[in-house]
C-alpha cells in the first residue's frame, strides 16, 4: 500500500536515491540573526580526508543572458582575502622591484579547509559536524537540486537552513566547494540569501570550483552586492563563458576607478546585443558609481516581461525601483531576498518581511524592529506606520483589552492565508504578555500566534484556562515542551468535532507522531481518521532510517523534500506523521512540535 503523495510531487525521489538507485556522478557539477526565542530547545552539536583537488562544476548553461531566477544559471561572488600586517619598529621601505606575492598570502593555518565547511548564526547551536551521516555526496548534491524551494512549512525551513549552514564534515565523493555550492544554491532558493553568502564565504577563493562560481554569482545578485564578483569575475570569465560575466569584468572596472578600461569592456561585453539591453543598461549603471564614473543612464522598465536575479540584484544596488508587477514571473523567494536588502527603506521591506517571516527567513523580533524603524521614520503617516503604532499599542498600553484589540486589528488585516500567518508571527511577542483568562475570545488565535515564533513556555500558561478538547487544546497538546504521558482519547474525540476532518487528522498526525498516544488510540484513530500511518514508500523508509540513525540534517532536508508545496493544502497527514516522528527520532523534538503546531495553525 502506498501513502498519499504531496500533490504535484513525487515524494519517492529521496527514497529512490537512497535505496540505492544509480546515481550518475554530477561531475563537478553576515550571519542572520536566530530565528529562535530565549531558551527555545535545540538540538545539539564533530574530519573526513581532505577531497580530491576541485575539478571542473557542471556544464554551465548556455544561455548568454545573465542569470534568471527561475532556472539552475549560477555564478559568482568574491570572498574577501584577509592579510594579517604584524607591527614593526620602523616602517619598511617601499619596494622598487617585482613585488614578492607570497608575502601577502594567508599562512595555511590560517586558511579555510574543505573538510569542514559552514558557519554559526550568531544565537543558535549548530548541527553536529556529521548530521548527514554517511550519506553519498553525490546523492546529497542530487536531493538539493532537486529540492522544489521554498517548502511549505516554516519551522521545516528553519531547521533546513541551521542545518545547510552549519559546519559540516564534507561527504565522500564530493569536493568540499561544490558540497558548500549545493547547500548555499538551495538556501537561495528558499530566500535565504544572507545564509547563503555566509557559507559561500567560508571557501577560499583558491578553491572555487566553475560550481562555486557559478552559485557564487547568483548570492552576489540575491544579496545586491556586485561589487561582490570582483575578486573572481576574471577567474568566471576564463571558466564560463556567458555575458554575465563579461559584464561583472565592466562593473568591476569601473568600481575600481577606471572609467576608460570599462568602456571598452563593456562594449566587448555587450556581444552583438543593444545598447538599450536593460541587462547591458544595468552593468553600465553599476560601473558609473566608481570613482570617476561620468555616466547617466536612464532604465525603462516598460518592455521587461520577467524578473531575473540579475535585474533584481543591480537595480536594487543601484536604488532602482523594480516594478511591482515583476515580482509576480519571479519565484516567491525574490521577495525574502527584497526583505533582507538593507539598501532598501523599512517601509519597502515592510510586506515582503511579513511574508519572509512565513517561510522562516525573517523573525518575530526582525519584524518588530522594522516596524519600529518605520514608526520613527518621516514614513509614520503611512499604511505601514498605522501598522507600527497598532503594534506599539499592543506592546505597552497598560489595559489589557485594548492591547488584544490592537493584535485583533493587525491580524484583521490580512486577507490571504499566508499574511494572515505572517500577522500571527508579527503579534507573537504582544500575544505571549497577554495574561491567560478564560474569559478571553478565541484563545487558539493568540496561542496559535505565540507558538508561530517558539513561545512555548507562554503559550503553556493557557492549558489550565482552555477547555479539554477545544482547537486551543489541541494546539497546546502539540505544543507541550513537558509532556508527560498520553493524550486522552475522549479529549482527542472532542477535538475531532470541532476542528473538522482536515486540522483533525493533522493534529492526529503530530500528536502520534510525537508519540503522545497509546498504541491503540493511534490505531483507533487513523482508522477513524483514515489517516495511513503504517503506509510506507520509498520517501518514508528514507526518513524513518535517518530518524533513527540520528542523522539530523538528513532528516531536516527529507522533511523538506517531503513538503516541496508553497502551501500546506498539499501536505498530506502520512507526510506530516513520518516527518514529525523522525524529528523526534534525531532528538528534533522542538522542531517536531512547533511543525505540529504549524500544521493545525495553516490548515484552515
Amino acid at each position: 500500500m502506498q501513502i498519499s503523495p504531496i500533490k504535484g510531487r513525487h515524494l519517492a525521489l529521496a527514497g529512490l536515491l537512497l535505496a540505492g538507485a544509480a546515481v550518475p556522478a554530477l561531475g563537478q557539477q553576515d550571519k542572520p540573526e536566530s530565528l529562535l526565542p530565549p531558551g527555545f530547545d535545540e538540538p545539539t552539536p564533530a574530519p573526513k580526508p581532505a577531497p580530491s583537488a576541485a575539478a571542473p562544476a557542471a556544464t554551465a548553461p548556455a544561455a548568454s543572458a545573465p542569470s534568471a531566477v527561475s532556472n539552475a544559471t549560477y555564478g559568482a561572488d568574491a570572498v574577501a582575502g584577509i592579510v594579517t600586517i604584524g607591527n614593526t619598529a620602523e616602517a619598511e621601505p617601499l619596494p622598487t622591484g617585482p613585488v614578492d606575492l607570497s608575502r601577502y598570502e594567508l599562512p595555511e593555518f590560517a586558511r579555510h579547509s574543505l573538510n569542514k565547511v559552514g558557519v554559526i548564526a550568531a544565537g543558535n547551536t549548530p548541527f553536529p559536524a556529521k548530521a548527514f551521516g554517511k550519506t553519498d555526496g553525490r546523492v546529497l548534491a542530487a536531493l538539493m537540486q532537486r529540492t522544489s524551494a521554498p517548502v511549505a512549512s516554516r519551522w521545516v525551513s528553519i531547521a533546513l537552513r541551521r542545518a545547510l549552514m552549519s559546519p559540516l564534515d564534507t561527504p565522500a565523493h564530493i569536493n568540499g566547494a561544490d558540497f558548500a555550492a549545493e547547500r548555499a544554491w538551495l538556501l537561495l532558493r528558499m530566500g535565504e540569501a544572507n545564509a547563503a553568502r555566509a557559507v559561500v564565504n567560508d571557501v577560499d577563493g583558491e578553491n572555487y570550483t566553475t560550481r562555486m562560481l557559478q552559485v557564487a554569482m547568483q548570492v552576489s545578485l540575491a544579496t545586491a552586492d556586485p561589487g561582490g564578483l570582483c575578486g573572481i569575475a576574471d577567474r568566471g570569465n576564463q571558466y564560463i563563458h556567458q555575458r554575465g560575466w563579461a559584464l561583472a569584468k565592466a562593473m568591476c572596472a569601473g568600481l575600481a576607478g577606471k572609467p576608460n578600461e570599462a568602456g571598452q569592456l563593456l562594449d566587448q561585453a555587450r556581444g552583438g546585443t543593444p545598447a538599450s539591453d536593460i541587462d547591458n543598461l544595468l552593468a553600465e549603471k553599476v560601473l558609473g558609481t566608481g570613482a570617476q564614473g561620468r555616466r547617466a543612464v536612464t532604465l525603462e522598465w516598460g518592455g521587461i516581461t520577467r524578473l531575473s536575479a540579475w535585474r533584481w540584484g543591480l537595480a536594487t544596488a543601484t536604488g532602482e525601483d523594480v516594478p511591482l508587477s515583476l515580482y509576480g514571473t519571479a519565484g516567491p523567494q525574490v521577495r525574502y531576498w527584497q526583505a533582507l536588502a538593507p539598501q532598501l527603506s523599512p517601509r519597502a521591506r515592510a510586506a515582503s518581511a511579513e511574508l519572509a517571516a512565513t517561510a522562516g527567513v525573517f523573525s518575530n523580533a526582525g519584524l518588530v524592529d522594522l516596524y519600529s524603524e518605520i514608526a520613527e521614520s518621516e514614513d509614520a503617516n503611512t499604511t505601514e506606520g498605522g501598522v507600527a503604532r497598532d503594534l506599539r499599542t499592543a506592546y505597552v498600553d497598560g489595559d489589557v483589552a485594548d492591547r488584544i484589540k490592537a493584535i485583533r486589528t493587525l491580524w484583521a488585516e490580512a486577507t490571504t492565508p499566508r499574511t494572515q500567518y505572517g500577522r500571527l508571527i508579527l503579534t507573537a511577542r504582544a500575544a505571549s504578555w497577554i495574561p491567560a483568562d478564560a474569559k478571553v475570545e478565541e484563545p487558539e488565535r493568540l496561542i496559535a500566534s505565540m507558538l508561530s515564533a517558539g513561545y512555548e513556555t507562554k503559550a503553556m500558561e493557557w492549558r489550565s484556562v482552555v477547555p479539554r478538547g477545544s482547537i486551543a487544546w489541541g494546539m497546546l497538546a502539540l505544543g507541550d515542551p513537558g509532556a508527560a504521558g498520553p493524550v486522552a482519547y475522549g479529549d482527542f474525540d472532542a477535538f475531532k468535532d470541532a476542528a473538522g476532518k482536515r486540522r483533525a487528522q493533522l493534529a492526529f498526525a503530530g500528536l502520534a507522531g510525537l508519540g503522545r498516544f497509546e498504541t491503540s488510540d493511534a490505531q483507533r484513530g487513523a482508522a477513524a481518521l483514515d489517516v495511513r500511518i503504517g503506509a510506507a514508500n520509498d520517501w518514508t523508509r528514507a526518513i524513518d532510517a535517518a530518524g533513527k540513525r540520528g542523522d539530523s540534517g538528513m532528516v531536516a532536508l527529507l522533511a523538506a523534500v517531503g513538503m516541496q508545496s508553497r502551501i500546506w493544502d498539499n501536505v498530506t497527514p502520512e507526510a506530516l506523521f513520518h516527518i514529525v516522528a523522525s524529528m523526534r527520532a534525531a532528538g528534533m523534538t522542538s522542531y517536531a512540535r512547533m511543525i505540529a503546531v504549524e500544521a493545525v495553525t495553516r490548515s484552515v
